[in-house]
């Protein structure tokens, strides 16, 4: 029975190791999380299309940077969070 357990064990850190959840070296990306929530987002607008308006995205999170959020209630969400 303590033999099953190792082995697990092994098992769960060689994929933590190999999904990068423990880092293996000084290469390695820094994952950050996602909140799970969606705004009522309109539109979205980016520096780099212009007056454009984009296709929405749920939150700032999922967003590229320095983008802006239109919501429907007419406001507005800059987002620079990377």
């Amino acid at each position: 029975m303590a033999t099953y357990k190792i082995w697990v064990m092994t098992l769960i850190i060689a994929g933590a190791i190999l999904g990068g959840v423990i880092p293996g070296d000084s290469t390695t990306k820094i994952v950050r999380a996602c909140p799970l929530y969606c705004l009522q987002v309109e539109y979205m607008t980016c520096p780099s299309s212009g007056d454009e308006k984009l296709p929405p995205r749920c939150n700032c999170c999922l967003a590229p940077k320095n983008c802006t959020l239109h919501l429907s209630d007419s406001t507005s969400i800059h987002c620079s969070n990377k």
